[in-house]
């Protein structure tokens, strides 16, 4: 299959038309969570009409300096509260200001630590405002609930200082000893907050970020967003595209019977079942389930037969650290957990993660156990490489 669109494989620039294809792929690589990247356009959409294009710089030696000084920018909290409760639209570049006069350094580059959902974009509102070039990759290659889940924390880059700010006018500084403590603090305050709070943090220099980033991944977000939209618009299967271009594999197919979510401790939580048939299978026919467990992200799928009540014989077909992706199932538009509901029919699909999450310490980072599950990595089997 060939991409459906003739456009450019790297964005070297980011425009107000470019936003929505933005916006669409990272929803896909949110995996379900990242908060709803809709909102985030619509703040990065009004930045660039009023400042103008961003500049994206891709992370090799000859476009990024050694001692360049990055900031990452995004949003905590919980996305159903995100849904409701929007950032002021000066709020992701005063974090970055918050943390640049607490360090002493001003900013030349700024990152994305989380390519997946709202926070592929709010760096961008940031940038505009503050007249800086966006680096060409993130932290994740996808989205992930807890803030040390980056891979720069595998790297030894310190998560802080930090700074954290609100829509109110708050905003502070946190240094701790540990990721796992910026967290929780950060966590805490979030909370206090009202569950959502814009967080700059891991700043990096030129060199880590080559290092410890990966590379690419805006692009690749624009290059789901346009298959998305040209396959709706030439009648092609828009999952099938996205499966394409991010060499990953279509799962399951059917309707959505069962949401159960709640929030709790700054995150979205819960169960979603899907009721349908396996890649290949008839969905109308629902000869099996599929089970999701999410936190803010989808952490694992799972498959039943129909007719298995106990559970006993179910499978694990992927979890996390691979990416699992709830598609419309007309439009491949991505879903987010907060917006799941009864009825809707759904295909899920699987997109291998960034292979070093798969080493020793990404899997004790962001792998099942440290969720809670008594599994190791189940990967996904018979998938392409992501171009």
């Amino acid at each position: 299959m060939s991409p459906a669109v003739s456009a450019p494989a790297v964005l070297a620039e980011l425009r107000a038309e470019d936003v929505p294809d933005v916006a669409a792929g990272a929803a896909v690589l949110g995996t379900g969570g990242g908060g709803d990247p809709y909102i985030a356009a619509l703040l990065a959409r009004a930045a660039l009409l009023e400042h103008g294009p961003v500049p994206i710089v891709p992370l090799e030696r000859g476009a990024l300096a050694d001692d360049a000084a990055v900031y990452s920018v995004g949003m905590m909290g919980a996305p159903t509260v995100m849904v409701e409760k929007l950032p002021p639209a000066e709020q992701p570049a005063q974090a970055i200001r918050v943390l640049a006069r607490y360090r002493g350094l001003e900013p030349s580059h700024v990152a994305c630590l989380e390519i997946g959902g709202l926070n592929a974009l709010l760096p961008f509102v940031a940038a505009a405002q503050l007249g800086l070039p966006v680096l060409d990759g993130d932290g994740m290659g996808r989205a992930f609930p807890e803030v040390q889940m980056v891979l720069p924390t595998t790297y030894g880059v310190a998560t802080t200082p930090m700074s954290i700010t609100d829509e109110k006018g708050n905003g502070g500084i946190f240094d701790t000893a540990t990721p796992l403590w910026a967290e929780r603090l950060a966590r805490t305050a979030t909370v206090e907050m009202g569950c959502s709070a814009t967080i700059s943090l891991y700043p990096m220099t030129g060199q880590q970020a080559r290092t410890s980033l990966i590379p690419g991944t805006v692009s690749l977000c624009a290059r789901i967003g346009r298959r998305l939209r040209t396959a709706r618009a030439e009648h092609l299967d828009p999952v099938a595209e996205v499966v394409d271009e991010v060499g990953g594999r279509e799962l399951f197919a059917g309707t959505v019977v069962d949401v159960a979510r709640r929030t709790e401790t700054g995150f979205a939580r819960g169960t979603a079942t899907v009721a349908g048939a396996p890649t290949g299978g008839d969905p109308a026919a629902r000869t099996h389930s599929a089970r999701l467990e999410f936190q803010n992200e989808h952490l694992l799928v799972a498959l039943r037969e129909a007719a298995d009540t106990t559970g006993e014989g179910e499978q694990l077909l992927v979890t996390v650290p691979d990416l699992i992706c709830v598609l419309e199932a007309d439009t491949g538009q991505a879903v987010t957990t907060e917006k799941l509901r009864y009825g809707q029919r759904v295909r899920v699909i699987a997109i291998p993660a960034d292979p070093r999450w798969h080493s020793e310490a990404g899997v004790a980072l962001v792998g099942p156990r440290y969720f809670g599950y008594d599994t190791d990595p189940v990967r996904v089997a018979g998938a392409g490489a992501v171009r």
